[in-house]
């Protein structure tokens, strides 16, 4: 237990948060628990709920840096390109390739339930909202202007369709609906829906 004082709070909070994503990474959500992660960091099970008031808030912590990973990816390819079509083609190519990077903590985000007690962090929220209106953004300049609920919608309807088919990839399920690459279905479907949206516009 000598090392209680080796680190501060802000340190061992890093080795908690540290140790636990290697784990995720490694097993899964289901690998995670507070016994396995005090060994690694060489504390008590104990000096984790010093730091996080449960393993719920841990993960929470988790998701909420990986959120700020892909906000940052999706902020890059957004800048490289003016033209609308092909900003939301690369956004959606860039969410797929992070998910392929990152399977097991992104499946992280989708396989962690918190109690029916608790709300989901009005923090955490606003990281999704930010992620989103990255694709509103995109996808403004094909839809007609003056309503916001039709391009809040429409971004979450096309962004569900991308998830649909990233989760099935990363999970090695796609080859059950379809022989392509996901990365063609992903731009295929991209395209269409884009397509039907300036149809609407010109309407």
């Amino acid at each position: 237990m000598g090392r209680r004082s080796v680190h501060t709070a802000d340190e061992l909070r890093e080795l908690i948060l540290q140790a636990s994503t290697e784990l995720i990474e490694s097993h899964g959500l289901a690998g995670l628990s507070a016994r396995e992660i005090a060994r690694r960091i060489d504390y008590s099970p104990g000096t984790l709920y010093n730091v996080f008031e449960n393993l719920d808030d841990l993960v929470l912590t988790i998701e909420g840096r990986l959120l700020d990973r892909l906000s940052a990816a999706l902020a890059d390819v957004a800048a490289t390109s003016a033209d609308p079509r092909e900003r939301v083609l690369r956004l959606a190519s860039a969410y797929l390739k992070f998910t392929h990077g990152n399977p097991k903590l992104w499946n992280l985000l989708f396989e962690h339930h918190l109690p029916p007690e608790r709300d989901v962090p009005a923090w955490y929220q606003q990281k999704l909202e930010g992620l989103l209106s990255r694709v509103e953004e995109a996808l403004a300049p094909l839809m007609n202007a003056g309503d916001p609920q039709a391009l809040k919608r429409a971004a979450r309807v096309l962004w569900a369709g991308v998830h649909g088919i990233t989760s099935l990839s990363t999970a090695d399920k796609l080859s059950i609906v379809s022989t392509e690459a996901a990365g063609a279905l992903v731009e295929d479907l991209v395209r269409t829906y884009l397509a039907g949206l300036e149809q609407q516009k010109n309407k």
